[in-house]
């Protein structure tokens, strides 16, 4: 339990975190990820682009043609679960809208700390970066929202949109997520990118983060983006909050599939078109 910092109610940390206990049909919704995923490839099999010598340093991209901005997504599993293989159904609304699509999976804890798989992110998107001359836009789920917004802060990404993220870790520290993190107080809070430095302009890279989240998910999630949101803008950051209504942690992803959502919309106007 944690205290509401606005009401001193005691906060239930893990009903507000455990996404999968939180929405009892999830795995239908994963399952429906899944087909759908492996329907894209079937349609237009995506090139397979390796980023390191680990079995998961491998990304697919979906290409949109010569020329194509390119977004890289970073998908979620608290770190500790999924691959790049569950969202591939992502693809075929973007690559529609004219931009290309790059899924990497990288490895899980409690096989690595959380550290390197920020290690891993990075090395991802600088092979984007090296294969098109530019900085992709990255968005990301959950545990890659949280990604997202720290390749931002070290100015590799063009843009970020953070998709029901976690910015501040300190509260997953007594829930059961934390058994394979194993964070304490003070990795949570060097991993935090809330206490991260924010983009300012003075180096190369974008300054604008979007975070987006299910009007459906626990408060603290919404309060993440929220405060997230709030605390890089009050620094100089372009940003802003959508709360989706209706879509909890797993249907949140749903407008993805859809050209003409103000999801998609949004990332093909952050990848630059």
């Amino acid at each position: 339990m944690a205290d509401d910092a606005a009401g001193g109610k005691p906060i239930d940390l893990e009903a507000e975190y455990n996404n999968r206990a939180r929405v009892p049909d999830h795995q239908t919704v994963m399952l429906r990820w899944k087909a759908n995923s492996e329907a894209a490839r079937a349609a237009a099999p995506p090139v397979e682009l390796r980023y390191g010598p680990g079995a998961r340093e491998v990304m697919d991209l979906f290409e949109a043609g010569e020329g194509a901005p390119v977004a890289v997504f970073l998908h979620g599993g608290y770190w500790q679960a999924l691959d790049r293989s569950w969202f591939s159904w992502i693809a075929p609304a973007l690559v529609s809208r004219g931009v290309s699509v790059a899924f990497p999976s990288y490895d899980l804890a409690p096989s690595v700390r959380l550290g390197r798989i920020l290690m891993q992110a990075r090395a991802a998107v600088e092979t984007v970066r090296t294969r098109t001359g530019a900085r992709p836009m990255v968005f990301g789920h959950s545990a890659g929202g949280h990604m997202a917004a720290a390749m931002l802060s070290e100015g590799r990404a063009s843009a970020a949109l953070a998709i029901s993220g976690v910015f501040d870790l300190e509260p997953l520290i007594p829930t059961s997520l934390n058994v394979a993190l194993g964070l304490d107080v003070p990795e949570a809070r060097a991993l935090s990118v809330t206490n991260w430095p924010v983009p300012d302009g003075s180096t190369p890279g974008g300054t604008m983060l979007d975070c987006w989240v299910g009007g459906e998910e626990s408060a603290e999630f919404i309060r993440q983006s929220r405060d997230m949101a709030t605390l890089w803008g009050a620094r100089g950051v372009e940003t802003q909050v959508e709360v989706l209504k209706g879509l909890n942690h797993f249907t949140v992803l749903d407008p993805l599939r859809d050209a003409e959502s103000g999801m998609v919309g949004r990332v093909v106007e952050m990848a630059g078109l």
